[in-house]
């Protein structure tokens, strides 16, 4: 046995493989391009290891995809034969990964509270466990987990970044900014504090300040994955659309964000979606780009990873023209729910479900039914997942159609 960079025994006997893992650990917390690379060579160094097979599984799972979701299976049925001899802590990750591949993310969370109780130096897994409450909408822990962990790891940069989003998405901005900070001031290439202090001056109104301080970084994310470049242009974007800027907003789209995005993520699809929604609810023409996006977004009709993602799939697919499609899907989702555990049933069925009709509708111009489907789940939709500033977006479709029900209402009153 031996011990990876974060001081964690690794069962193996392969220094190839440990040097492969911790370049595997480090692309994850930064967000990086190499992941895949990295843990597929220590699984060529050492066949065996069950941790190099569940980290590939779980590289998978990230993606939120029916192509990835099998492409994980392999590598988890490998880590499940080499069990018998590994480390508590492999175990319980090797059975975390597995739940989640089995989308019992309950399980999967509490396994992943046991392992950062035990091991405070696991950073993966407190990454992962951040995830899995990001999208079930629970900020509250999401915070926790890592903030509970800081003690054990001091100077980490990393662990601060992901402390200080928790804190953001609690609304404790101040401490929120000032852990951010401390990140950057450790590495500069530290995508996800970046991605912090975004959220935080967007919720202060700091327009002119978010755009000089993530364009002052937007240099180091070349050494990204496409779904956080991607995502902090997007934020970018965003400060551009408060300005109303709109012919920024549309470039920043066509060169940092569609061109950049791997055309097949779900994550960065939807932060596509979102920015040519937002444009749109400004009045602003987007040209035929919900028709370049369409094509990508046939392999989603039956996938539904995510609830998140397939209220933002339904919206592009019915602004595109493919309402037979978008049928097919609302259909698809119903059925979905008869093969998931109770634990996110309910969330789609009350939330998702409505949700995503009411999404439709408003796509298609029927607002009096936008409003109908919408109004009662807007206290809701952080059980769907996603963050303050991508879940806000949800109420101004809402709001949009109650101020186009009253334009009707007046034009009609004065015609």
């Amino acid at each position: 046995m031996l011990k990876d960079a974060q001081g964690l025994i690794v069962t193996t006997d392969s220094a190839k493989a440990i040097a492969a893992i911790n370049q595997f650990t480090e692309q994850m917390l930064a967000y990086g391009k190499d992941a895949e690379t990295a843990i597929l060579q220590a699984i060529v160094a050492d066949p065996t290891c069950a941790l190099a097979h569940a980290y590939a599984a779980a590289y998978y799972l990230t993606q939120e995809n029916r192509k990835a979701w099998q492409q994980a299976q392999p590598y988890l049925q490998s880590a499940q034969q080499h069990i018998a001899q590994i480390t508590e802590r492999e175990k319980l990750y090797v059975q975390a990964i597995s739940a989640w591949a089995d989308q019992e993310i309950d399980v999967a969370i509490a396994l992943h509270e046991q392992i950062t109780n035990k091991f405070h130096h696991d950073l993966i897994s407190v990454q992962q466990g951040q995830y899995h409450y990001f999208y079930i909408g629970d900020k509250e822990r999401l915070r926790q987990i890592a903030q509970k962990v800081l003690v054990s790891n001091p100077g980490n940069h990393y662990l601060y970044g992901m402390v200080a989003f928790g804190l953001e998405q609690c609304h404790q901005l101040k401490a929120a900014e000032k852990m951010a900070r401390q990140a950057i001031a450790l590495n500069r290439y530290d995508p996800w504090a970046h991605h912090a202090i975004s959220h935080i001056m967007e919720t202060q109104g700091r327009v002119d300040e978010g755009i000089a301080w993530m364009e002052s970084f937007a240099d180091t994310w070349e050494h990204c994955n496409s779904m956080l470049y991607t995502h902090n242009w997007w934020h970018i974007a965003l400060y551009y659309l408060q300005l109303e800027n709109y012919q920024k907003v549309l470039q920043l789209y066509d060169t940092h964000i569609w061109k950049r995005a791997n055309k097949q993520s779900p994550k960065d699809q939807v932060g596509a979606i979102s920015l040519l929604l937002r444009l749109e609810l400004r009045g602003v023409d987007v040209g035929n780009r919900w028709q370049e996006i369409s094509p990508y977004l046939y392999s989603r009709i039956e996938e539904h990873a995510l609830p998140f993602q397939d209220l933002h799939y339904v919206y592009a697919l019915t602004k595109a023209g493919h309402h037979d499609w978008v049928n097919q899907m609302l259909v698809s989702i119903q059925y979905h729910t008869l093969r998931i555990n109770p634990f996110l049933r309910q969330r789609w069925i009350e939330v998702a479900i409505p949700a995503a009709r009411g999404m439709v509708a408003h796509a298609k111009g029927d607002f009096h039914k936008a409003i109908a489907e919408l109004q009662f789940i807007l206290p809701r939709l952080h059980e769907i997942g996603g963050s303050h500033a991508q879940r806000v977006l949800f109420e101004q479709i809402y709001h949009n159609a109650v101020l186009s029900v009253q334009q009707q209402s007046w034009n009609y009153a004065v015609s």
